[in-house]
């Protein structure tokens, strides 16, 4: 009982709170979304963190300073963001035509590429502006085109930051919450997702639930991060490459 007064929780109540059919739901979904945000946000951030990084071209500061935006934004007015753009013609012939996703369960990768994206995409500009561009040059000049010399030079020297952008990114979908708040609501069994499931425990007044969802969350965190972390090189894997 003092065990769990003092933390609102015990390792009884902590798995028995896990092991309930909707947070089983919540965490299935968490890992799947987490991983799919990662992975298409990594695709984003390898291509524009170069643009930014080597390429010079009109309107560079603007688009640089774009990125920014759903980083210093209230989570709330990224996620109204999101629906008025699903609610344009664009987005509702998407919709309509390839695949419905406000309140759906692609809504929640949405909201969390929004936003672990533009940390990828930082993560990795850092990576190129610390790479000596001579190898790449060389390259060029023994006759590869700039795309070659990119995925043949670059890429392969990369891939510490490219690994880096991925934990970052993935990380930062874990703990999205307003965006996928707004956008996907929190309806159990079909868009509740890890973070959501500690607001609606909490609003239902099962505080041990909370706290067993909350401290499975940084346990989660904490082992795919160290693991990645040692499947890096030696150096570590986010040391060079800070967002």
């Amino acid at each position: 009982m003092i065990a769990a007064d003092l933390f609102y929780t015990t390792p009884g109540h902590l798995i028995q709170s896990l092991l309930t059919p909707e947070i089983r739901f919540a965490v299935y979904l968490t890992m799947g979304t987490t991983v799919a945000s990662a992975i298409l946000s990594t695709f984003v951030a390898i291509p524009l963190g170069y643009l930014l990084s080597r390429v010079s071209f009109p309107g560079k500061r603007i688009v640089d300073a774009l990125l920014d935006i759903p980083i210093v934004l209230p989570p709330i007015v990224v996620g109204l963001s999101l629906i008025i753009l699903l609610r344009t013609l664009p987005g509702q012939w998407f919709q309509e035509h390839v695949v419905d996703i406000l309140f759906q369960w692609p809504s929640v990768i949405l909201a969390q590429t929004s936003v672990a994206a533009a940390f990828a995409v930082r993560a990795m500009k850092i990576a190129y502006d610390q790479m000596s561009p001579r190898s790449e040059q060389v390259a060029m000049t023994l006759g590869c085109s700039r795309f070659q010399a990119f995925t043949r030079v670059v890429l392969p020297e990369a891939r510490r930051g490219i690994v880096a952008a991925f934990a970052i990114a993935w990380a930062r979908s874990l703990g999205e919450f307003g965006p996928v708040l707004i956008i996907s609501g929190s309806t159990r069994n079909r868009t509740e997702v890890l973070s959501t499931t500690v607001w609606l425990e909490l609003n239902v007044g099962r505080l041990e639930a909370a706290v067993a969802v909350s401290l499975f969350m940084v346990l989660i965190a904490f082992a795919v991060l160290i693991v990645i972390r040692l499947a890096g090189p030696e150096e570590g894997v986010g040391r060079s490459v800070r967002p």
